[in-house]
């Protein structure tokens, strides 16, 4: 793994203005916010439009087993509601209400109140509606728009940092998809690329240190839509070039898939490799937002939550085959 000083240096920066309330224009500066909105017009042109605006209708209860069910609630973009596809079976939530179904032996009531092109600050609506069905566990995939409508990073988090806390004042386990590397998109040209990868990376960070504090877990989405789909974008983004196709929606919820069975505590805690484990909050942001799939969560030393450099937390590259062999 890769930690980047700047990303962890921006994202206590970001994450101090959000606690405050304040913040500046963006993680990046007042010159790299016009070049984004000038490229972002541009690359707008070249994007297309997806199948419709809203992924397919997919509440139901998922799973051939016997008992209660698990209510999980599926909150953020349009990640989370599988835009693009007309098969309900191939959205995020659907795939992950399989999975979580398969590992505990029961069956999953799936709500779905995510909204396409929702930016962080629609979350509050969002969460009235999740909670209503009574979650054990809520999932959020949020972070993209909040970059592509240029809103102020510290912003973002708060609106994030509350809805988690209120889904955890109501007793459900909160695991989030940290802002994916929109640097990836391939409409999107230099230098805006760079500008997008590294903004998108700080958010990251920043939504860790936020998460975690405020009671949840996070999956870094980073590289979720980074190596494979540079390499492969005709399979891995859909029609419009900007949102995944099928194969990347699964990639995208059997990433997080892992982190949902052990917030469930359905998984026993992987074996750290090296540069995974014990580490202060930032290090640990900042080196999460370089590698997809790896979650950070909150821990103690000696009995304490916190160390000489903030939060204690611990750093994992979940490997969903590991995983499923040690459980």
């Amino acid at each position: 793994m890769v930690w980047a000083p700047g990303t962890a240096r921006a994202a206590r920066k970001i994450a101090t203005a959000a606690a405050l309330g304040g913040g500046g224009l963006t993680a990046l500066g007042a010159t790299a916010y016009g070049l984004l909105i000038a490229e972002s017009l541009l690359a707008r042109k070249v994007i297309g439009r997806p199948h419709g605006m809203e992924g397919p209708p997919s509440d139901g209860v998922y799973g051939d087993f016997s008992g209660a069910p698990i209510a999980m609630a599926l909150l953020g973009d349009s990640l989370s509601v599988g835009l693009g596809m007309t098969d309900p079976a191939r959205t995020p939530g659907v795939l992950l209400a399989h999975g979580l179904a398969s590992v505990a032996e029961r069956p999953v009531r799936l709500h779905v109140v995510g909204k396409s092109g929702a930016p962080s600050a629609e979350l509050g609506d969002q969460v009235d509606r999740a909670l209503k069905a009574e979650p054990d566990l809520a999932v959020i995939f949020v972070g993209a728009n909040d970059v592509t409508t240029q809103t102020p990073p510290a912003a973002a988090v708060r609106y994030l940092s509350k809805a988690v806390r209120r889904l955890r004042e109501a007793g459900a386990e909160v695991v989030v998809g940290t802002c994916p590397d929109l640097g990836t998109v391939r409409p999107i040209a230099q230098p805006l690329r760079w500008v997008t990868r590294r903004w998108s990376r700080q958010l990251a960070a920043a939504q860790t240190v936020a998460v975690v504090d405020a009671g949840g877990r996070t999956v870094a989405f980073a590289d979720v839509l980074g190596p494979e789909f540079a390499t492969n974008p005709g399979e891995m983004f859909g029609p419009d070039r900007f949102h995944p196709s099928a194969r990347g929606y699964a990639q995208a919820a059997y990433a997080v898939l892992p982190s949902v069975c052990a917030a469930l505590r359905l998984w026993p805690e992987p074996r750290p490799a090296r540069g995974e484990g014990l580490q202060p909050i930032y290090l640990a942001a900042a080196t999460a937002a370089e590698e997809s799939g790896t979650e950070v969560s909150a821990t103690r030393v000696a009995g304490r939550a916190t160390g000489p450099h903030g939060k204690w937390v611990t750093l994992f590259r979940r490997r969903l085959g590991e995983t499923l062999n040690d459980a």
